[in-house]
């Protein structure tokens, strides 16, 4: 079956890269900025890319590969990778617990498999489509029922750019009377899999690139958790929501109202 055949060569790319950057960590981090002076890639970034590209080209010669750090490699087949080798560079940076390899496997432009690994946690995630997901070999299940909003636990990230967090942050002004409380892990890959494990109630974001959410995303989704974007309509990069079926309206309504999307 073609999700158990992506999701073993997920498995693997992410085993090795984990090992690479957790590993082989050097006494110092050669650091480039890119969008902005805070947004920074390592040589550990580039190297995880490279490994991963590897392994898939030695099991699927003939697929389409997209990553953070390199350029996009054309395949012949129906099946594009997704590839953030380092998901939390600002955090694996600091050595800061909350960074992970997160990779998926698209049929189209569906993902069909994906794993994240979260080493500084012993964590890894992974699902196919239909099939479930799973933390360390657990199936991960949200419960039936959700705690209301003044009990919801929500996590959420930050742009890279000054002025767009500033528009963040004053949301998150608003939002934190209404709700438990604010979580903000540092990578989004990890706060997916947060909702689909039952860490936090919610997430949501805007600013993200596709390979930042393409693995996470499903797992949240094969454990329950409803998806999709803070306006309307499907998750995006530059705008997603997920929470239990419960509560989703009731949170992107609040978003909505609080300018947060």
């Amino acid at each position: 079956m073609l999700g158990r055949e992506l999701l073993s060569v997920a498995e693997k790319a992410a085993a090795a890269a984990t090992r690479l950057i957790m590993d082989n960590r050097p006494d110092h981090l050669e650091r480039t900025n890119k969008s902005s002076p805070t947004d920074e890639v390592t040589q550990m970034d580039r190297a995880s890319e490279r490994l991963i590209r590897e392994v898939i080209a030695h099991d699927r010669p003939f697929d389409s590969v997209i990553g953070e750090e390199d350029d996009p490699l054309v395949g012949t087949s129906d099946v594009t990778w997704l590839i953030d080798p380092i998901d939390g560079t600002t955090n694996y940076v600091y050595d800061h617990p909350g960074y992970a390899v997160s990779i998926a496997a698209l049929l189209g432009e569906r993902a069909i498999a994906g794993v994240v690994s979260d080493p500084t946690h012993t964590r890894t995630y992974s699902a196919i489509a239909g099939e479930g997901s799973f933390c360390n070999g657990r199936q991960l299940r949200l419960p039936d029922e959700s705690p209301d909003i003044a009990r919801t636990l929500v996590a959420t990230g930050f742009n890279y750019d000054p002025a767009v967090r500033t528009i963040q942050g004053r949301a998150v002004a608003e939002l934190i009377p209404v709700v438990r409380d604010i979580r903000r892990m540092g990578a989004a890959a990890v706060d997916l899999c947060s909702v689909a494990s039952g860490r936090v109630d919610a997430y949501y974001e805007k600013g993200l690139s596709p390979w930042d959410l393409a693995a996470g995303l499903l797992i949240a989704a094969e454990a329950g958790a409803r998806t999709g974007a803070m306006d309307h309509g499907e998750a995006r990069a530059d705008s997603v929501l997920v929470a239990h079926p419960d509560r989703f309206d009731e949170l992107r309504e609040l978003l909505q109202r609080i300018g947060a999307d």
